[in-house]
C-alpha cells in the first residue's frame, strides 16, 4: 500500500464531492460513496510514498498552514483501462508552492511516483475508481453539468493505507 499527504476541504465543498459521489452511485457508477469507512473523505494528494516515517511527520507539524482557497473545475479521465474520473482543482501559486513545501519535506521517503513531483502533479479530486470504459459517458453526464465551484483547503492530514488510518498533520492557524 502507500502513505499520502492529503489537503482536506471545506465543509460546503466537502458535502457538494459527496453529493458528486452520489450522483455517480445513483447512475449506476461504482463511485466513492460505496466506500463507507469514516476516512473516505474528499481531499486533494498532494504527496504519496510506499513509507512516509515518523520524522517526516513531525516536519509537517511544523509547516505554517492558513486556510488556502481553491477552485474546483472541470472533469478529466485519468488512465485507459481502468479510467479514473477526477474532478481537477485549478493550480494556483499559493496551491503549488504548499504542494512544494510538503513534497519537499515528503522527498527522501521511498516509493514516491513521478507524478507527485513539483511541476508533474495535477492536482485534483478523485470521484469513481475502475470505472467500466463503456459506462465512462455515463458517468460524466451524469455529474458534468454542474459547474466550477469555489472551495477552502482548511487542514492537511496523513493517511496511512497499510493500517488504514488517518491523522491531523495541520489545522488552520
Amino acid at each position: 500500500m502507500v502513505q499520502s499527504v492529503e489537503l482536506l476541504l471545506d465543509d460546503a465543498a466537502d458535502a457538494e464531492i459527496r453529493r458528486q459521489w452520489q450522483l455517480l452511485a445513483d447512475a449506476g457508477i461504482p463511485s466513492l460513496a460505496g466506500k463507507k469507512i469514516e476516512a473516505n473523505r474528499p481531499h486533494i494528494t498532494v504527496a504519496v510514498a510506499r513509507q512516509i516515517w515518523p520524522r517526516i511527520d513531525q516536519a509537517l507539524e511544523q509547516l505554517t498552514f492558513r486556510p488556502l482557497p481553491v477552485r474546483l473545475g472541470g472533469l478529466l479521465v485519468f488512465g485507459a483501462r481502468h479510467p479514473i474520473l477526477v474532478r481537477s482543482v485549478v493550480p494556483s501559486e499559493q496551491l503549488l508552492a504548499l504542494q512544494r513545501r510538503i513534497f519537499a519535506a515528503v522527498s527522501q521517503c521511498p516509493g514516491i511516483p513521478a507524478n507527485v513531483h513539483p511541476d508533474e502533479w495535477t492536482p485534483h479530486i478523485t470521484l469513481a475508481r475502475r470505472v467500466p470504459t463503456h459506462h465512462l459517458g455515463e458517468a460524466i453526464h451524469a455529474i458534468a453539468r454542474d459547474r466550477d465551484f469555489p472551495a477552502t483547503v482548511v487542514g492537511i492530514r496523513r493517511w496511512d493505507g497499510d493500517q488504514r488510518r488517518e491523522w491531523p498533520v495541520a489545522r488552520g492557524r
